[in-house]
């Protein structure tokens, strides 16, 4: 009796390699959270980390970006542990990208390149993806010479003319094309929104900020009572999400905004613009941070320099440290070299020693503190209601 074959149809997740240049301005803790980040958006990619290559240089290589040896020690592992693709933690030039695919034989890509991805895989609504093509085609539009390496080219004279060349002149004018479509349609998507904003009637807005995966959405979830995605991975919420809320008799609008996240491609920042409106127009800006994460403090950092960008830095922030069930104290060390634990208690009485903005501690999916939030929250509201629509009769 002859034996039936088995076969495994599941699609099994891609496998990677991560490769980061250490250059001497950024120290080793730094490049190791830079990597771990990297790391965590291949994951939410739907990939799999396979192994991790750093090389300390004064600065990337101008043609291959790691050096000659390094990128032999890369290939061979490739070979031996048969992965799929190789990440780099920055952005690699055209030049760079054919060159490493050419000697890799594999498919490269670079941070850039990675967050388009996964913005395309959770964009929604016809104003999140059309931002995102267009993010992805002026990423592309540079990098159209390494697409037609596999046509045959009359290596004549000075101009090389041949079937390559008009390919790629042909496919460069039509993503120009397509730019200024999506262009103009993002014109029109602004000009709904604008109209929507308008109508929203006397109400203060208030817009929930931060670097992404910190729980925003859960906080939505717990003051508005909707239902937005919750995800451990980054980007997961990428569409605003705007509902109106009432605490006590006051009613206001809140709305959730996509992640923030260093390294964040410029042309990236510059398409989704026009969601960023909802942050520049909001009235109070909830800062969340995920207290539970190593390096919370770089990630402030990183979302005060977004919203300074942006032109939303003069409001009223009340900056919320979420998860606090998941803090673990940090350790320092004195004058002599002793050990110090810093709990929560002590980073509380030194934050707001050092900073005049109010700052709530909480625990959304515990539930510690939330009305403490809230109770803050409806302070400021109530204050800036009654400055603007004194003659409103909401309040009475």
């Amino acid at each position: 009796m002859a034996r039936t074959k088995i076969y495994d149809t599941a699609l099994k997740p891609e496998t990677a390699v991560l490769v980061s240049v250490i250059t001497p301005d950024v120290s080793d803790e730094t490049a190791k959270e830079y990597l771990e980040e990297l790391e965590f958006l291949v994951s939410t990619a739907g990939g799999v980390t396979k192994g991790i290559f750093t090389q300390k240089l004064a600065y990337p290589d101008r043609a291959t970006f790691v050096g000659s040896g390094k990128l032999d020690e890369i290939k061979e592992f490739i070979k031996a542990e048969e992965i799929d693709m190789v990440v780099f933690d920055d952005e690699l030039s055209p030049s760079q990208l054919r060159n490493i695919e050419k000697y890799f034989e594999i498919k490269v890509l670079d941070r850039s390149n990675l967050i388009l991805d996964i913005f395309a895989k959770h964009a929604q609504t016809a104003q999140a993806k059309t931002q995102v093509e267009l993010a992805q085609l002026q990423y592309l539009l540079p990098r159209l010479t390494r697409m037609w390496t596999h046509l045959e080219r009359q290596r004549g004279g000075i101009g090389m003319r041949g079937p390559g060349e008009s390919q790629i002149e042909s496919d460069r004018r039509m993503i120009l094309n397509k730019i200024s479509l999506f262009k103009e349609r993002l014109k029109q998507i602004d000009k709904q929104n604008e109209t929507q904003r308008k109508n929203r009637g006397d109400m203060i807005r208030v817009a929930l900020v931060g670097y992404t995966n910190v729980g925003k959405s859960t906080i939505m979830n717990m003051i508005s009572k909707s239902d937005v995605l919750i995800e451990n991975k980054l980007f997961a919420t990428l569409d605003t999400t705007v509902r109106k809320v009432v605490i006590e008799n006051l009613p206001f609008l809140l709305s959730d905004t996509v992640g923030f996240i260093r390294k964040l491609p410029h042309h990236l920042v510059e398409c989704f613009k026009s969601t960023l409106d909802e942050v520049r127009e909001a009235d109070v800006l909830i800062h969340v941070v995920d207290i539970s994460h190593p390096y919370f403090e770089d990630h402030i950092i990183a979302v005060n320099e977004t919203l300074k960008d942006i032109g939303a830095v003069d409001k009223p922030i009340i900056t919320v440290f979420n998860k606090i069930d998941a803090y673990k104290p940090a350790v320092e060390f004195d004058e002599d070299g002793e050990e110090i634990k810093i709990g929560l208690d002590d980073f509380r009485n030194s934050w707001m020693a050092k900073n005049a903005d109010p700052a709530i501690f909480i625990s959304a999916t515990d539930k510690i503190n939330v009305e403490e939030l809230k109770d803050k929250l409806y302070e400021i509201i109530v204050k800036l209601h009654n400055a603007r629509y004194p003659y409103n009769n909401l309040l009475y």
